[in-house]
């Protein structure tokens, strides 16, 4: 017989015989309550807990107390190494017996991803804000499962303390992907999850209505973190959109939780962090800050163009830039424009041209963007005017 279990978006899905562990304490935890038994767990729940906990830190398969809560079954081929979601679950059922452990709720929350969990702790003023983040960041760069539950096995405790609870059927999912292709979506989802800005957007999955000011809008080029907060943009370089912890603190791209939870890539998220990283490699070295209102690459190359032509390469130097811009103009789509940008903006940075990252952004966006097939062109026509007039002014 098949029953059903939940899933971290609350749905159910068929297919396992029995629910997971954490799950039947959850219903085992409702259930008391719903029959004015009081809240508590049964005496099976209880004592699988205090087994869990004694499981803390032992390699999967070796601690034989805990055995009979998995529910990843064991194939019988013979073979020594054990599978990776039987491991996943070891890890994931370890901490949900310290997460739960002395709370006075049910911990397991369908639903609740890390980020968002980490999201709650921090507004919940527990802790402070840098040291969630900390924690957080350091399971986001853990290199293997196992330094990963090492980081987890510090962070579920602080979540315990302020009774936020955690989606243990997703965080088993997470673990079983974590050494394999799909940490990126993982990590993007955490990521995506801790800077939800709370306001609900339209399920397309990205809306240009208000937000928070953009960082390089805000910016202070004298503020004690601005090294700081450079190099961990830089970092993002060449790098997929939403997957460097470092950076997350840093974006404020608005998107649907549905989406958010997913680790979905838009485009919204993708230009975001590549301007992000472009003006980290602009502002460097300089005392004042690089984002200029109305600069667009075109006028950006026409202010080049005018300082080339003072010195002594003169028609020359003006050409080259002419052809650079060219090259830029006619990017095929936007990761060639990208590409182009990241050679291009190192020249503003020497000469200390600024650029409109706003504008940027937007191009990065829509540039082969299928729902708006005329903005290359657009802008395509616009750089090139402000490059000839701002050269020939």
């Amino acid at each position: 017989m098949t029953t059903t279990s939940s899933t971290p978006g609350g749905h159910l899905k068929t297919g396992r015989t029995r629910p997971f562990f954490w799950e039947e304490a959850a219903d085992d935890w409702q259930s008391a309550r719903g029959e004015g038994r009081g809240p508590g767990f049964s005496e099976y729940v209880v004592r699988n807990l205090r087994a869990l906990r004694e499981g803390v830190g032992r390699e999967a398969g070796t601690d034989p107390s805990i055995r009979s809560v998995h529910r990843v079954p064991l194939p019988d081929d013979g073979f020594d190494r054990l599978p990776d979601r039987y491991v996943a679950e070891h890890h994931a059922l370890t901490l949900f017996g310290l997460h739960q452990h002395a709370a006075s709720e049910s911990v397991h929350q369908p639903g609740i991803g890390l980020g968002t969990a980490c999201l709650s702790l921090r507004r919940s003023e527990a802790w402070a804000e840098a040291a969630v983040e900390r924690r957080l960041i350091a399971a986001a760069t853990a290199q293997d499962l196992h330094e990963l539950v090492q980081h987890l096995q510090r962070l579920v405790p602080l979540l315990r303390q302020a009774g936020v609870g955690l989606d243990y059927t997703r965080l088993f999912r997470e673990l079983t992907a974590w050494d394999g292709p799909n940490r990126n979506r993982v990590l993007r989802s955490w990521g995506l999850q801790y800077t939800d800005p709370g306001t609900p957007a339209p399920a397309g999955g990205e809306t240009p209505g208000k937000e928070r000011a953009p960082y390089w809008v805000t910016f202070e080029p004298g503020s004690p973190d601005a090294g700081a907060e450079l190099a961990a943009l830089r970092s993002g370089t060449g790098r997929e959109p939403g997957t460097v912890a470092a950076m997350w603190p840093f974006h404020r791209t608005r998107m649907a939780s549905e989406w958010r939870n997913k680790g979905s890539l838009t485009r919204d998220l993708a230009a975001e962090h590549c301007a992000l990283t472009l003006f980290a490699r602009h502002q460097q070295t300089h005392d004042r800050r690089m984002h200029v209102a109305g600069n667009s690459p075109g006028t950006a190359a026409g202010l080049l163009a005018r300082k080339a032509a003072a010195g002594s390469e003169g028609k020359a130097a003006t050409a080259a830039l002419e052809r650079r811009l060219g090259h830029l103009l006619t990017s095929a789509d936007a990761d060639e424009l990208a590409m182009h940008l990241r050679s291009f903006v190192p020249l503003l940075n020497q000469v200390g041209v600024g650029l409109d990252y706003d504008l940027l952004r937007t191009a990065l966006r829509t540039w082969d963007d299928p729902r708006r097939p005329d903005a290359a062109a657009r802008l395509r026509q616009q750089w090139d005017r402000d490059f000839h007039i701002t050269a020939s002014s």
